[in-house]
């Protein structure tokens, strides 16, 4: 059905049409959860518990596509076994001017500027909790904030926690992005000082959090650029693990443009096929450098089976997809649960755990 309708949302306007799939994914989720219950899709062999947290399945909805966290049960029906929600900041933001969001086809590939649009920290978590309070997730959901463009680098640290104090109580695990190029200066957070005193302030409101809700901290986890040198890359793992940090989240869009068939000068974010190798090498590097202590979730290129699974022998424990699902439709993720299920028993292992790491 996918393939039908392909065509004629690549005759709109990327972000138009994905405001349009958007909206029809909120449409139905109603219609969809009377009919059946929005059970994620599960099996034995990829089942699996991290951070205190039972994952289902481990492909999971990237950030990006529910900026303002408006669709939390939509993604169990499609097949996710988590999402993670977001970019979502301290302060309401519009975003870049449009058109900021461009396909190439050719590529299998976007190119996106959007620049964190969002409704706000405040907003966001005031429809959330309505959500959640009248049903109850039934997969894990991440939230991922970002700075707000207003806020400069040196407040950044109390602007995060704005997000993380407001959203905290709503969210499974939190990611910390310092690493969209689409927001001036953001990624400098990546450095290694920075990147300390960020999570210093985090981890201190995570721990009061915790003391006055009588819970367990909040897993934090850091989304890390493709674009980084392994020493940088090396530098967020030593940051990461003198932090307090849970995870990671590798990898976010490039900047690169090399061997791109399609011939352009749009500035911004590039995802899709492009990005698959580059993810998987920069996870395969964390994974050597930070072993089974920070668990990875691998992003970037994910259009098939084969694809999460090089993700995971490379040290991936869960995957996130995004742009994949642009080009092959809303049942990839459980496509691709299913799949996993088919290469883990090819390889004798029987549960998804003893893949992880395996071509680190």
């Amino acid at each position: 059905m996918y393939k039908l309708i392909r065509p004629l949302l690549f005759r709109l306007d990327a972000e138009h049409a994905h405001h349009l799939v958007f909206r029809g994914l909120v449409a139905c989720e109603a219609l969809l959860a009377r009919a059946a219950a929005p059970r994620p899709w599960t099996h034995p062999a990829l089942e699996q518990r991290l951070w205190e947290i039972r994952f289902p399945n481990p492909i999971g909805l990237a950030a990006g596509f529910d900026k303002d966290a408006r669709a939390p049960h939509v993604w169990p029906l499609l097949g996710f076994g988590f999402a993670e929600l977001g970019t979502i900041t301290a302060q309401p933001q519009p975003g870049n001017p449009t058109p900021r969001m461009f396909r190439l086809p050719d590529d299998r590939a976007l190119i996106n500027r959007l620049g964190f649009n969002n409704s706000g920290a405040d907003a966001v978590a005031r429809h959330l909790a309505h959500r959640l309070g009248a049903a109850p997730p039934q997969i894990p959901l991440g939230i991922n904030i970002g700075k707000s463009r207003v806020t400069a680098l040196a407040d950044a640290a109390d602007d995060y926690v704005h997000s993380f104090q407001r959203l905290a109580p709503l969210a499974s695990y939190l990611v910390v992005n310092v690493s969209s190029p689409n927001t001036p200066g953001l990624r400098d957070l990546q450095s290694e000082e920075q990147l300390a005193t960020l999570l210093a302030a985090l981890v201190r409101a995570n721990a009061a959090f915790a003391d006055a809700a009588r819970r367990a901290p909040v897993p934090l986890l850091i989304k890390v650029a493709p674009d980084l040198a392994d020493e940088g890359l090396a530098n967020i793992v030593r940051v990461a693990h003198a932090g307090g940090t849970a995870g990671l989240v590798a990898t976010n869009t490039t900047i690169r443009r090399d061997g791109l068939r399609t011939v352009t000068t749009e500035a911004g974010g590039l995802s899709g096929a492009p990005l698959r190798n580059r993810a998987t090498d920069v996870i395969r590097i964390l994974h050597r450098l930070a072993g089974p202590t920070l668990p990875i979730i691998g992003v970037g290129g994910i259009f098939n089976a084969a694809d999460a699974y090089a993700k995971i022998r490379a040290g991936a424990s869960l995957v996130q997809l995004y742009t994949g699902m642009i080009f092959e439709g809303p049942r990839l993720a459980r496509h691709i649960a299913e799949g996993l299920v088919d290469l883990l028993q090819a390889d004798g292992f029987t549960h998804i755990s003893q893949a992880v790491g395996k071509d680190a």
